[in-house]
């Protein structure tokens, strides 16, 4: 019961690098970005470079069968700018909400550390960051890219209409498995599509898990998420977001044309929802939020998996 109080009496880590970063004036805004909770960005950026595994070329004279090293950083600063720019947006529309919650009232917007306009000056100068990176990328790119900027000002208002917010939060955190795909074709085509509904559909798995930590506060201020609508039913629905993510995933691979050897990892990050799903317990905060930073091994592993299977393809 400690543990799980302490968990959710403040998402401001305690001693953090942050703390060390000299200048007291930087700290609030690297706070506001998030920069000490990675697995956000690591959520961010798993789809963006399994879709950049998943689109190298296989079979074509003298092309490497694996993602474009450059293109794996850029879309790695990318994702870190771009989730700080959402966490940004989520903070300026949630203030008044962040104010009356414990585990968000020291957060610096709500807690005055950063204005609302010093919060937009910030905002756009990661804007700026991130336009600057995607403008490395082809015309076609750049417009999808750009498409996806009308999520980000739609999701921190999702949760106040439906209680599907993390079905926005996937069509959001998933785009990159999009854009990888035609930063490396131009275009699109049906793998990219599988494999982003795939995202959408993890989404909807790990964030309901996430949002078990907050249910009571959400009550409280009025709220909505996936976790209040399933409730005591939440682990039916886990099983059915992540069978429909391993199924789209396996959809993925065929169309792609992987090596069998694709399958077999997929069946590894398989194990590791199921994992997930059995080892849940939705009343304590501490065990819903290591299953949701769990997901960045899931993630880590579909993308040896893609990696293997396009490697190995090229070989045999």
């Amino acid at each position: 019961m400690d543990e799980r109080q302490h968990v959710s009496a403040s998402d401001i880590p305690t001693e953090s690098w942050i703390d060390r970063v000299p200048g007291a004036a930087i700290r609030p805004y690297l706070r506001l970005a998030r920069m000490d909770r990675p697995i956000g960005t690591w959520l961010l950026l798993l789809p963006c470079w399994w879709s950049l595994a998943l689109a190298a070329p296989l079979g074509a004279e003298g092309a490497a069968p694996w993602p474009d090293p450059w293109f794996m950083a850029l879309f790695a600063i990318g994702a870190l700018v771009m989730r700080g720019a959402g966490c940004t947006v989520n903070d300026i529309a949630d203030r008044d909400f962040d104010g009356k919650v414990a585990r968000t009232a020291g957060r610096p917007i709500a807690s005055g550390q950063v204005s609302v306009f010093q919060a937009l000056l910030f905002l756009g100068l990661q804007l700026g960051i991130g336009l600057a990176i995607l403008l490395q990328f082809n015309d076609y790119a750049v417009v999808l890219g750009a498409a996806s900027l009308a999520l980000v000002a739609i999701y921190p208002f999702a949760k106040r209409v439906t209680y599907w917010p993390q079905f926005v939060l996937g069509l959001t955190f998933n785009w990159g498995a999009l854009l990888g795909w035609a930063a490396v074709t131009d275009g699109l085509a049906a793998p990219a599509l599988a494999l982003y509904a795939a995202g959408v559909m993890w989404t909807l798995g790990y964030d309901t898990i996430y949002a078990h930590q907050d249910k009571e506060d959400d009550v409280l201020v009025g709220i909505k998420s996936t976790a209040l609508k399933f409730g005591e039913g939440t682990g039916p629905w886990l099983a059915a977001f992540y069978g429909a993510t391993v199924t789209l995933m396996a959809g993925a691979g065929h169309l792609a044309g992987l090596h069998p050897i694709y399958f077999a990892g997929l069946a590894v990050a398989g194990l590791h929802l199921a994992w997930q799903v059995r080892s849940l317990d939705i009343d304590d905060a501490k065990n819903c939020l290591t299953r949701f930073k769990s997901n960045r091994d899931f993630g880590l592993i579909v993308l040896a998996a893609i990696v293997a299977g396009r490697v190995m393809g090229s070989i045999g």
